[in-house]
């Protein structure tokens, strides 16, 4: 039996960054380790059926694959130094939400400034994916294999509504919300205080991998928003790491308060993502009406592909495509399924910080098929 937890992640990988600090910041011992290890291809990918990252083995060795499974993993068995889900209503639903923005509402700003700046990042970039996919292989060799891979990366981002029409109103609402979080974190060291939640490691996923990492951007976090900097820093440390925060009142938000800053991101969520939402469960309603999947079939099928199909909204003036990704109705059911269980009481403090926030509709924008996650895999029930 392994000693420690391996966690089979990259340093570039988006989704990988949400379930490392989570691992820093619950103190939790582990290794990380590339995919590339001959470990990864001769049991993690077939046990899985497929290659992804992040991919958890325990101790023990039990495989889990997916960054919110990881971390609900150690929630569920009681094991969280520093327990993510808030046990305050507006909090709660709050960090949810904010979870899957991070994850998922925040691929185009993350795409645009890791592909769409060549000068700044290309070489960084190349070495970066080079080194951590084939470390066996020469610089030189794997650079120009890294080049040549780097193709289908770029063809991504368009899925996901990044063109050059869209590349300036992209930049514009990047550089609107990075404002916000700086003056967030100016304020608080969290986005709920002074542990993090759920939701801080979800917008780590985009802030740190692509928004905090590679070279263009990070020079524009580093010159213009220097506390959501010391945010991604904080993120990645496992002490508190809150030295502009030495007096920082511990019970100013112990009583479900949203302060004012974190309501000011609720409204980037409800203008920049909520309308992608709304046209992505709609097309996705539409394809499960007229496909109808079995109980428990695989979402995509068998193969890699993870997406129904493209849908259409307006964003800033411009109407984007992009595709339709069921786990985003998983992340999506999340908030709802927090929301389901509350009280009446619970439900109407809710409702009302939603309805000031203009994100009531995310409630009331459901699938008509559940998307669950079993074997590591998303799944129609």
């Amino acid at each position: 039996m392994a000693d420690n937890y391996k966690l089979f992640t990259w340093s570039v990988s988006l989704y990988s960054g949400k379930a490392r600090a989570y691992l820093i910041k619950q103190h939790i011992d582990f290794d990380d380790i590339s995919p590339a290890d001959p470990h990864y291809e001769a049991h993690i990918r077939p046990a899985i059926g497929r290659w992804i990252i992040p991919v958890m083995q325990t101790p023990d060795g039990e495989i889990v694959q997916d960054g919110t499974d990881i971390i609900d993993w150690f929630e569920s068995r009681g094991m969280a130094r520093l327990p993510a889900y808030p046990q305050t209503p507006k909090h709660l639903i709050s960090s949810l939400i904010m979870e899957m923005f991070g994850g998922e509402g925040m691929l185009r700003p993350a795409m645009h400034y890791r592909w769409n700046f060549d000068a700044d990042n290309l070489d960084f970039i190349l070495q970066q994916f080079g080194l951590f996919a084939l470390p066996q292989v020469p610089p030189a060799e794997r650079r120009d294999m890294a080049l040549h891979a780097s193709g289908r990366m770029r063809k991504a981002a368009v899925m996901f509504g990044v063109t050059p029409e869209t590349a300036p109103h992209i930049e514009a609402a990047y550089e609107e919300m990075m404002g916000e979080l700086d003056a967030h974190f100016a304020a608080h060291p969290y986005l709920l205080g002074g542990t993090p939640t759920i939701g801080d490691y979800g917008l780590f996923a985009s802030l740190y991998a692509h928004l905090g990492r590679d070279p263009h951007p990070l020079r524009m976090m580093q010159e213009k928003a220097q506390m959501l900097f010391r945010w991604t820093e904080r993120m990645r440390n496992p002490s508190a790491d809150m030295v502009e925060f030495l007096n920082y009142p511990e019970t100013l938000l112990a009583t479900d308060a949203i302060p004012d800053t974190l309501k000011i991101l609720l409204r980037r969520v409800a203008s920049d993502y909520l309308p992608e939402i709304q046209a992505m469960v709609a097309m996705s309603n539409e394809w499960l009406s007229t496909h109808k999947p079995a109980e428990n079939e695989v979402v995509g099928g068998q193969g890699l592909g993870r997406g129904l199909g493209m849908c259409s909204f307006e964003w800033r003036g411009h109407k984007l495509e992009v595709m339709v990704m069921p786990y985003r109705i998983f992340m999506l059911q999340r908030i709802q399924d927090a929301y389901d269980g509350l009280d009446s009481e619970s439900q109407k403090a809710v409702d009302t910080l939603l309805a000031e926030t203009g994100l009531a509709a995310i409630l009331t924008t459901r699938s008509i098929r559940r998307v669950e996650r079993k074997n590591n895999r998303e799944v129609w029930v």
